[in-house]
């Protein structure tokens, strides 16, 4: 099992938290000031990766509004992980910069991972742990207060319908109930930025309405989400706005409306990133 790496992992800082609340969403919710300009909860500027002579990331650069849910959609290996990697200090740029509310992620990652939450894709848990142990050992890694994560611990074991499962060990979760315990541990120091990589992969319908449900209420109340995902119906329905990534660059970014300009989603992603439906060369499945 792999270690975290106290430097880079967005899960290793400790981070100032707000009193508790009876509701999640209240605790998770960011503080604004009326009539003062809040700059982007997260700026991509000009990043670019490559690995070998593949370019995985070719100069991709975003602004997700503050309050805004936020999708970023693309097939596999547009390079979707990679610019949130590079974004949230898991995975050094070969160029660019990221920044989280005003605050460079490479110049400051201390002072910028108090301000995130991170759900990265294929990333083992410390699944020889309960869940209760796994969200507890997130709370205490940042600093936090014990009584204050033992308080929010169960809020969010409450929130995301874990209680009774608080005792079993991660490794023996369905893979809802695991998204839902990373989730919790992403939440737990009440971050101002969530960045969430496929959130919703192999989770069944249940358990992604209660994710979903969860994720509105934060947003509401002041946070910022943005969520990675290649499915179009799903980010359609649920985010304001949207970008569409391809061959490592940025094709099409706005608001929801803006970006699918008066067709789906899924077609206007179609239509961006090129293919269709082909069927040449199958004529031997048509001769039932």
């Amino acid at each position: 099992m792999r270690e975290p790496d106290h430097e880079n992992s967005s899960q290793s800082l400790p981070a100032q938290e707000p009193s508790v609340t009876a509701h999640p969403q209240e605790v998770f919710g960011a503080t604004q000031t009326p009539g003062v300009q809040q700059p982007s909860a997260l700026s991509i500027r000009g990043l670019a990766k490559r690995f070998g002579d593949k370019i995985a990331v070719d100069g991709v650069s975003l602004e997700v509004p503050a309050g805004s849910f936020y999708g970023m959609v693309g097939p596999n290996g547009a390079g979707k992980t990679t610019t949130l990697s590079m974004a949230t200090g898991l995975l050094r740029p070969d160029f660019g910069t990221a920044l989280v509310h005003g605050v460079d992620v490479w110049a400051r990652p201390l002072e910028a991972k108090k301000l995130m939450g991170v759900l990265p894709d294929g990333v083992r848990l410390f699944d020889r742990l309960t869940g209760e142990q796994l969200v507890t050992y997130a709370g205490l890694l940042r600093g936090m207060d014990r009584d204050v994560v033992k308080s929010r611990v169960g809020e969010l074991l409450a929130a995301f319908d874990l209680q009774a499962d608080a005792g079993s060990l991660v490794v023996d979760y369905s893979a809802g109930m695991t998204k839902k315990i990373a989730l919790s541990s992403a939440l737990i120091h009440a971050p101002r930025l969530l960045v969430l990589d496929e959130p919703f992969e192999s989770v069944d319908p249940v358990s992604a309405a209660n994710i979903r449900g969860i994720l509105d209420g934060y947003v509401a109340s002041g946070g910022t989400v943005i969520v990675s995902s290649h499915v179009m119906d799903l980010v359609q329905r649920m985010c304001s706005h949207v970008a569409v990534v391809a061959g490592g660059r940025v094709l099409a970014a706005g608001s929801v409306d803006e970006v699918r300009a008066g067709s789906t989603l899924e077609e206007r992603f179609v239509q961006l990133v090129g293919g269709g439906h082909r069927t040449e060369g199958l004529e031997w499945l048509r001769t039932f």
